[in-house]
């Protein structure tokens, strides 16, 4: 009877591999075509950050009917998958992002966002495809595999907190190398970039609030006027880059938003000013907070107001590792791509907070030349999906047998 039960058994596991490789050959042997048509769907159906619900299901869903193993991990949004070889090895880890942008798509594209007020913006449906499109590539060579690849499809990369949710998981565990992907819209389909060091700059964000004495526009000595105490600060602010740092250092102060009164005959009592500063370095990151709380503090004082600063620490800056930018350029060349020096940007991306624990590399693949990053006409070339998948499992096998090496 025992016996009859485990040949049921192995008859049914068998026959349940079979139905997943029939489905994975289906799938990759029209792998563009398919790929393409996933961009698509999320493109049309984009889900802001933590809010990426219905992404996460059918990311689920593609992955399942690969036969690719997703891990149970405590995420609102976002999962992560693995494919694992048949030769026992280290793990690595490649990073994608799912999360849409509040903005209103002002495309011509027949697949354009079918939800108002939110689009793929940013490419990270380009993103999500491409590594997808590598699980599947990877499952289908599972067989030669000399390790495992982890698959983050990470939720809220735009409100620079998703990563710490991966991380707060044991989805890193044991994780030896780490790498991401990001589109460029200033490069052709076909080129590629990446370096040493940063790629992208600490994002942090900042507020001050200054506190005058209100009083009617025609009796201005009698109060304090915030307002020219904001103004003073803002001009004042700028000359830490002009003259605080050095002019060889990367550092951005800018302030976005002001504040102040209600109508047009009283000197309003408060103001409020918001923005932002980036930082590539750890040195810089750390005298400039500390310097715009002089020239807060000391301005305020100057005009008898008071003012405080309130400083929101983001992701810091992206750090590529020497061996990995390495072996990154390496495959990309050997994938075809054209390779672009590519300067330090001082965009933001949470793929810092992994490589401020695990070695990797973050790199850009042009994705066609197209309105910015962000721009309600963005765009991005489907011709640039299938290479970008390619190379990410090549990358991920180059990589397991450096690892397997050591």
């Amino acid at each position: 009877m025992r016996t009859h039960k485990l040949k049921v058994f192995l008859n049914n596991l068998e026959g349940l591999n079979f139905m997943e490789n029939e489905a994975l050959l289906k799938i990759t042997n029209n792998l563009e075509e398919k790929l393409i048509e996933v961009r698509h769907d999320f493109h049309r159906h984009p889900e802001l950050s933590n809010e990426e619900i219905n992404t996460t299901k059918t990311l689920r869903k593609l992955l399942n009917e690969a036969g690719i193993r997703i891990l149970e991990l405590p995420l609102k949004t976002g999962l992560v998958a693995e494919v694992t070889g048949l030769k026992k090895g280290p793990i690595i880890a490649i990073r994608g992002d799912i999360d849409a942008l509040p903005i209103i798509e002002e495309t011509n594209l027949d697949y354009k966002s079918e939800v108002f007020g939110k689009m793929h913006a940013c490419g990270h449906d380009f993103h999500t495809t491409v590594i997808l499109g590598a699980a599947y590539l990877l499952k289908q060579q599972e067989s030669n595999l000399s390790g495992t690849v982890r698959f983050i499809f990470q939720p809220a990369e735009e409100t620079g907190k998703g990563a710490e949710d991966v991380l707060a998981t044991v989805a890193l565990s044991g994780v030896k190398a780490i790498f991401g992907l990001h589109s460029a819209p200033d490069l052709e389909v076909g080129s590629f970039g990446t370096n040493v060091g940063p790629l992208t700059a600490a994002v942090d964000r900042f507020e001050i609030e200054i506190k005058g004495v209100g009083t009617h526009a025609s009796s201005p000595e009698k109060g304090i006027d915030p307002i020219i105490v904001a103004a003073n600060i803002i001009t004042a602010l700028q000359t830490i880059v002009s003259r605080s740092v050095s002019a060889f250092d990367q550092v951005l102060v800018s302030v976005t938003h002001l504040n102040s009164g209600n109508t047009w005959n009283v000197i309003p009592t408060t103001a409020y000013l918001e923005g932002t500063v980036r930082t590539v370095n750890a040195k810089s990151r750390e005298f400039v907070p500390q310097r715009m709380r002089q020239i807060v503090k000391g301005m305020a004082d100057s005009f008898g107001a008071t003012a405080e600063l309130k400083w929101y620490a983001g992701p810091p800056a992206t750090n590529n590792t020497a061996q990995w930018a390495t072996v990154a350029l390496e495959v990309a060349k050997e994938q075809g791509y054209v390779i672009k020096k590519l300067p330090s940007t001082l965009i933001g991306e949470d793929f810092a907070y992994y490589q401020e624990k695990i070695p990797g590399a973050f790199v850009n693949i042009g994705t066609g030349v197209s309105y910015s990053l962000h721009h309600p006409k963005f765009q991005v070339d489907d011709a640039a999906i299938l290479p970008g998948s390619k190379y990410f499992a090549q990358l991920s096998k180059r990589v397991l047998d450096i690892l397997s090496q050591k």
